[in-house]
């Protein structure tokens, strides 16, 4: 069963997406010491979680995956808004911060234009993977995106997930590498109904 998350739920979903995203290339980069990712990462999905809570924030009943939605129009956090988490987000980050923001920017960069459903983040634990569990979440995600007439979007840097979005509708739009080093993104987008 699918639901919609709750701020009773958010050290939940923080703690599935840190275990779903721990070996992920762009958390790797981010944050390149293991031990220390392990670590700092359910801080990064709880900050996550709070910025993604006025979209559609997506669970599993036992919470074994999630998903974060951000409404129409509302896909990127504005320079403004980061300021006012600046002490949280070095909490946070540390001093991963800067590779942090220069991941955050070329995702922000590489968005498209127009207005549609972004996938902000899409996790299922390891422990829980190959069951079906994410895709039924996205489902649920891009349900609401038809109902509203609405495309949707995300971008991945695990080459494996994008068959698996690719057989959930979306479509590969551009291919690019976050700037000094950093992991290669796909940007992929569901085309409204």
């Amino acid at each position: 069963m699918i639901r919609v998350a709750t701020r009773i739920d958010r050290d939940a979903v923080a703690a599935t997406l840190a275990r779903a995203f721990a070996d992920d290339p762009a958390t790797s980069y981010i944050f390149p010491d293991r031990a220390d990712r392990v670590k700092r990462l359910p801080r990064m999905f709880r900050l996550i979680f709070d910025e993604d809570a006025g979209g559609m924030p997506l669970v599993t009943g036992s919470g074994e995956a999630a998903t974060l939605w951000r409404r129409p129009g509302q896909a990127e956090i504005g320079k403004l808004e980061m300021l006012k988490q600046l002490f949280p987000l070095i909490g946070a980050f540390g001093s991963s911060l800067v590779r942090a923001m220069r991941v955050g920017d070329a995702i922000d960069a590489h968005h498209p234009s127009g207005t549609y459903w972004y996938l902000h983040i899409a996790g299922v634990d390891p422990a829980h993977q190959g069951k079906g569990l994410g895709s039924a979440s996205i489902r649920q995600g891009l349900a609401k995106a038809r109902e509203d007439g609405m495309p949707a979007f995300l971008e991945t840097a695990t080459p494996r997930n994008v068959s698996l979005y690719q057989s959930l509708g979306f479509e590969v739009i551009d291919e690019w590498h976050v700037p000094k080093g950093g992991p290669k993104f796909w940007s992929m987008l569901n085309p409204a109904p």
